[in-house]
């Protein structure tokens, strides 16, 4: 059974419909990719997906769960973390706060019990900072643990909110675009990273990304999109000689 179903969902703003009877799934253990111009409706997939928006029809599942019927703010503790296109990070907080954020989903203590500080309490705080720390090492973050968030390189700020989303312990992760705007040398480590997060970790990857380079190599099949529908699923290499695939992009035939 695939680890998430996104079943002839349709998505409509008024009069515009942004995601089409669109239908595709991802095995455990993948690394899949959506790709398609901009305006295609790949980021709206994962907002679908993270519960922001609710799809008109259509079905939505994650490991047999009903996402429809999932709030939003509890989408996380199914086993499902993203990135965003624009960084959301805590600016005026520093690596390790940030990622100790992504640990709340964990959190077993209550009010009172955190005011006493107790011995659970602090049992649980050792298991976080530990876990952030792997991650931190992982990632190579460690020059930057203890710095602002405001005060470091954009390269580096897509790297912790990667970092972040690893420290819910997610079983799928969804990386929206996350080769933009990094250089070349950042673009490889990334590539790297997304490779050890699948065998290392165990983690399935879902990712919307404009770098084909960085999908030929990492991805094990492509979403293609247009207009919120799917044009080519496939591997890699299959989708990027596609005639509609080119078409697309290059807005004449093959």
């Amino acid at each position: 059974m695939s680890l998430l179903a996104v079943e002839d969902v349709t998505l409509k703003f008024g009069g515009l419909t942004a995601v089409n009877r669109l239908s595709f799934a991802v095995d455990a253990g993948e690394i899949f990719a959506i790709v398609g111009p901009n305006g295609a409706g790949k980021s709206t997939v994962f907002n679908l997906i993270s519960r922001f928006y609710t799809p008109q029809s259509g079905a939505l599942r994650f490991d047999g769960h009903d996402l429809l019927a999932v709030r939003s703010s509890d989408v996380a503790a199914l086993g499902v973390a993203r990135t965003f296109q624009n960084i959301e990070l805590f600016d005026h907080a520093t690596v390790l706060q940030n990622l100790l954020v992504g640990r709340h989903r964990h959190r077993r203590s209550n009010i009172l019990s955190e005011i006493l500080f107790t011995p659970a309490v602090r049992r649980q705080e050792v298991e976080n900072r530990e876990r952030v720390e792997e991650i931190i090492d992982f990632l190579d973050l460690q020059p930057y643990r203890d710095k602002m968030i405001a005060g470091l390189p954009y390269g580096v700020r897509k790297v912790v909110e990667m970092a972040r989303a690893l420290a819910t312990d997610p079983r799928l992760l969804l990386l929206d675009e996350p080769a933009s705007g990094l250089s070349v040398e950042e673009t490889s480590d990334l590539r790297w990273w997304i490779e050890d997060i699948r065998r290392q970790m165990g983690i399935t990857v879902l990712m919307v990304e404009h770098d084909m380079g960085l999908v030929g190599q990492v991805c094990d099949r492509v979403l293609a999109m247009a207009d919120g529908a799917q044009l080519a699923l496939g591997t890699p290499a299959e989708v990027q000689a596609h005639p509609a695939v080119i078409e697309a992009y290059l807005g004449h035939p093959a």
